[in-house]
């Protein structure tokens, strides 16, 4: 559970700044002088980055919740779960807001595109592909049926 707790203490400030200058983006004028397309793909990032805040925020809240004064396998399952869930609409949000930024650079939509698919790609390789990758080379079984000591 320690290491859960120190993953998403790592993970969860990063979000929240994210969060805040994507909501100040609005604010700014140059926003209004975006074309829908790209007002909609902000938008969209915001929400992916507060899915992911939620995720994972979400282990705290269930153990304050529901073992408060305790720490089952079960608990550490579906919080290591939650940490690794977030990740996939963090990654979903930086890539839609790369697309953003570079339409402003380039004002071309095919950079844009590929600016996206390129972040994305990036994000969940090195999130996901290459730890699963990793994992499946030592042969271990995937988090969610790992055994705990005792167990």
């Amino acid at each position: 559970m320690r290491n859960v707790i120190e993953e998403a203490r790592m993970v969860l400030p990063g979000i929240q700044a994210l969060f805040g200058f994507q909501t100040i983006a609005v604010f700014n004028q140059r926003f209004m002088d975006l074309p829908r397309p790209m007002q909609v793909c902000h938008l969209l990032a915001l929400a992916l980055v507060v899915l992911a805040i939620a995720l994972a925020m979400a282990p705290a809240a269930y153990h304050r919740i529901v073992e408060s004064h305790q720490v089952s396998e079960q608990t550490v399952r579906l919080s290591s779960g939650f940490i690794c869930a977030a990740l996939a609409p963090l990654a979903g949000g930086l890539a839609l807001d790369m697309a953003v930024v570079l339409y402003l650079v380039t004002p071309s939509y095919a950079a844009s595109a590929a600016g996206t698919a390129g972040t994305l790609a990036l994000l969940l390789g090195l999130w996901f592909a290459l730890p699963l990758r990793a994992r499946k080379q030592r042969g271990e079984a995937p988090a969610h049926r790992s055994r705990l000591p005792g167990h």
